[in-house]
């Protein structure tokens, strides 16, 4: 299958969602399937892998319900509160839902850069594992060394960086980024979405050689067996359009064979977040979810 690994729904809301600020007018809008569902089929895409944008369980709970009416929707990265007394509760009910694959927090909003290593989070990052639910790991590169040390506690935990961890391309700072990617890869449970790219670039001014090194970068740090194409959509139309970032990626992986293009394009995202689903429970996708 060809999966766009990582993108996003949102009925909008000024008030919830304060990270689409006023300047940001392309997001300022409701993005349905309906939208999406049409450009996935122009670039040949079976399905996506939706993310969460909100931190709340309505957020995962809506997700689903629009995976439960889509089918190429192929999964849901979810959002849970891992500090909760009653997370492996909730994790019982998640379970048995076939379309929630894993879960999400932003860490790159938290202002405690050691966030992902207090003990109440390891604690609720080691009841995901016994789940066997996967964990994006949303961060800044000044977040990488302390991602490095939270990879290395759970050896067993299925992990994948978003957005290569948003390095400084319209700066063109790549010198402690890349060896911070370097070392966070050696942990072979940890995969890498190439997405996000345009949005960390010149928004206006983007060119697809500002990308190369860091292209570069994963592509040498996690092999193609570890990486998965994501569009990011909608948040790539501040910079682009979607036929922008598929173009970009398509172009940088030319030379590549067509086994390890195929990796790349959606055969590593299926293997990652076991997106050959079971059937759906019996009484619709929602109904084991009690509250």
């Amino acid at each position: 299958m060809k999966i766009d690994a990582h993108q996003h729904f949102w009925l909008f809301d000024a008030v919830r969602d304060t990270w689409i600020t006023e300047t940001m007018t392309a997001l300022r809008r409701d993005f349905s399937p309906d939208d999406l569902q049409p450009v996935l089929e122009q670039h040949g895409f079976d399905g996506c892998v939706a993310v969460q944008a909100d931190q709340t369980e309505q957020e995962t709970d809506y997700l689903l319900g629009l995976a439960a009416q889509h089918e190429f929707i192929k999964g849901v990265v979810g959002w849970v509160d891992f500090r909760a007394s009653n997370l492996r509760e909730r994790l019982d009910q998640y379970q048995q839902l076939p379309k929630l694959k894993g879960f999400r927090h932003v860490v790159q909003a938290e202002p405690d850069e050691l966030f992902m290593l207090r003990t109440e989070f390891l604690n609720g990052i080691r009841t995901l594992g016994e789940y066997k639910f996967t964990y994006d790991i949303l961060i800044y590169p000044n977040h990488l060394g302390v991602a490095r040390e939270f990879v290395s506690r759970f050896p067993n935990q299925k992990f994948v960086l978003d957005h290569l961890a948003k390095p400084y391309i319209k700066q063109g700072v790549i010198d402690k980024w890349k060896p911070d990617i370097q070392a966070l890869a050696r942990h072979e449970n940890v995969f890498c979405k190439v997405s996000g790219l345009l949005t960390e670039a010149d928004l206006e001014a983007w060119q697809p050689a500002d990308f190369r090194p860091y292209l570069d970068a994963v592509v040498e740090a996690f092999g193609t067996d570890r990486l998965m194409f994501g569009s990011d959509w909608p948040v790539c139309l501040l910079a682009g359009q979607y036929e922008d970032i598929v173009g970009l990626i398509e172009d940088y992986f030319t030379a590549f064979s067509e086994s390890e293009k195929a990796k790349i394009w959606g055969d590593n995202a299926v293997k990652f977040y076991n997106l050959k689903s079971p059937p759906t429970p019996k009484g619709g996708l929602l109904t084991a979810i009690k509250k």
